[in-house]
């Protein structure tokens, strides 16, 4: 007899919760000014995100009600929805372009990101692959799946988006790992992994010059650098205790994205070391959380779900954080349920309200 507790479904929802209607607050105050300065209206941004939020939740009670088994059965439709939906940001009306981009689809006022969508997609269709015996073991399939995960790779690079391409990958990699995948395996497909890397930094000049603007903001500070020299000036501003709520000098129009990529930076400077400390704090709970339903799980396929969905909230999360703070080259990429975005809102939330069901299933009491 197994009787799992209630504790973890509680600490996934409030954290959520949390994290949604904090992004709220933030998606408000780092966007006051550019949004009135664009529409006319200071609340734009924040209405959208509210919508999203909305949106999100009817998304994760849908989930929290559908059985894995149904998600498990259609697995390969899965892989091909997210395929389908990467192909569309290149059909001519259909996609549309933005700062050089075209990361989206949508009709008129509407629009919606393909890739945020697509990587769960992938996480549901190797969930589904991985789950019936140990395919990794032979070499052919492990290739298999990274030719599949590949054609995700590729599509997203295309648009070009760098960030989600490596969210991506690393999530494929993650979850090969988890499912099975030899560590030699491993070994022998990292070269070519990196020299595939330093190509695709090579043959696009804006990529290559965010490695040098990384390397040096101040070498250029007007143009590559920009970004990164005010997210940094933001970051440093806020101290141990930030300059309050509301009160960022850096989203005063200096601070490009910054109520979407760079929002952890204005959360830096408003709420200083300890307010990203007690954030950070909140994605742990909710990560953790997550990969604990996901081992308690009752069969293999939703456990893989859960690190699926686990490990995209990890990397995106930590991806995010370390852009703004110049750990790492500048590339667009959402914090996790914080940023601005209905569509990342409601995947996201949709995913936790999977990990919500799978939990539900895991506490039904097991008589043996």
């Amino acid at each position: 007899m197994r009787l799992s507790s209630k504790k973890n479904s509680i600490l996934i929802f409030v954290s959520t919760f949390i994290l949604v209607i904090f992004g709220c607050l933030m998606v408000y105050s780092a966007s006051k000014h550019s949004a009135y300065f664009q529409y006319g209206d200071e609340y734009f941004y924040l209405k959208k995100q509210i919508i999203g939020v909305v949106i999100g939740f009817v998304g994760m009670v849908v989930t929290y009600f559908v059985s894995t088994k149904v998600y498990k059965k259609f697995y390969w439709v899965f892989y091909f929805v997210g395929l389908v939906f990467l192909a569309l940001v290149f059909v001519p009306g259909l996609g549309k372009t933005s700062y050089g981009a075209t990361r989206w689809i949508g009709f008129g006022s509407f629009t919606m990101q393909p890739s945020e969508i697509a990587k769960f997609c992938l996480v549901f269709f190797l969930s589904g692959y991985l789950c019936d015996g140990d395919k990794l073991e032979k070499l052919r399939n492990v290739f298999f799946m990274l030719l599949l995960g590949g054609a995700y790779c590729l599509l997203i690079i295309l648009e070009p988006n760098m960030s989600i391409t490596i969210c991506v990958a690393l999530t494929l990699v993650f979850m090969l790992f988890i499912g099975g995948m030899r560590l030699k395996v491993f070994a022998i497909l990292i070269i070519p992994a990196i020299l595939g890397a330093i190509v695709l930094i090579m043959i696009e000049p804006y990529r290559l010059n965010r490695i040098v603007a990384f390397i040096d903001p101040w070498k250029n500070p007007l143009d590559e650098g920009y970004q990164l020299i005010q997210s940094l000036y933001a970051i440093g501003s806020g101290g141990l205790w930030g300059v309050g709520l509301f009160n960022s000098r850096q989203a005063e129009l200096f601070l490009p994205f910054s109520e979407s990529d760079f929002i952890f930076s204005i959360i830096a400077e408003e709420l200083g070391f300890f307010g990203c400390a007690c954030l950070m704090i909140v994605f742990l709970t909710l990560i953790v959380n997550i990969f604990i339903v996901g081992m308690r799980a009752d069969d293999k396929f939703s456990a893989f779900l859960c690190f699926g969905i686990g490990a995209i909230i990890s990397i995106q999360t930590i991806l995010n954080i370390a852009v703004v703070s110049g750990s790492i080259p500048p590339t667009g990429l959402p914090l996790p349920f914080i940023s601005a975005g209905s569509t990342s809102l409601l995947v996201f939330m949709s995913a936790i309200g999977v990990v919500l069901n799978v939990d539900r299933q895991s506490q039904k009491i097991m008589i043996q």
